[in-house]
């Protein structure tokens, strides 16, 4: 091995952690939810990507014709409408389903507890967040509870306060 080769590798390349919730983040650009974008990205256990996706309306569901509104009658704002980052990652996945079995979620925010049960459900074993913002209410407690006692494990990721600029251009 030529000696003078090593240790010239770039230092400053993203960790899978920083990679993988890059994507998530990046996933989110597409939500056309004027309040909240979030978007989720499942990864096997080989640090491959198995499928994305983020929260906005289901499929033949114009955008245009939606209620994005979070308050007044329930029926006219988005929450009976919109399909979660974390479900669309797993409705969005079209191999095998024992591929997920024992895979990572990475998403921006900490799943409700509908998500919570899907990732469950599909056999997703950890869930890796930026945010927990709705920590101690009822349906994160929920969600808490069910991965506790499922064994699926759940950790912020610490990005280190790192801000990645993308340009398209180059």
């Amino acid at each position: 091995m030529n000696m003078e080769n090593i240790n010239k590798q770039r230092k400053e390349y993203l960790s899978w952690d920083e990679y993988f919730m890059g994507v998530a983040k990046l996933s989110a650009l597409r939500s056309k939810d004027p309040s909240t974008q979030v978007g989720a990205c499942i990864v096997g256990d080989d640090n491959r990507i198995l499928s994305i996706g983020y929260n906005g309306t289901p499929n033949g569901f114009p955008d245009s014709d939606f209620p994005w509104d979070r308050e007044g009658d329930a029926l006219n704002t988005k929450y009976f409408y919109v399909c979660h980052a974390e479900l669309n990652a797993i409705l969005n996945f079209r191999g095998n389903r024992r591929d997920l079995e024992g895979a990572r979620i990475y998403v921006a925010l900490f799943p409700c507890n509908e998500c919570a049960k899907a990732i469950i459900q599909c056999g997703i074993k950890e869930v890796v967040y930026l945010s927990d913002k709705y920590n101690g209410t009822e349906g994160n407690i929920a969600s808490k509870r069910l991965f506790d006692k499922c064994g699926v494990t759940y950790r912020t990721v610490d990005v280190n306060n790192k801000e990645i600029t993308l340009n398209l251009e180059e």
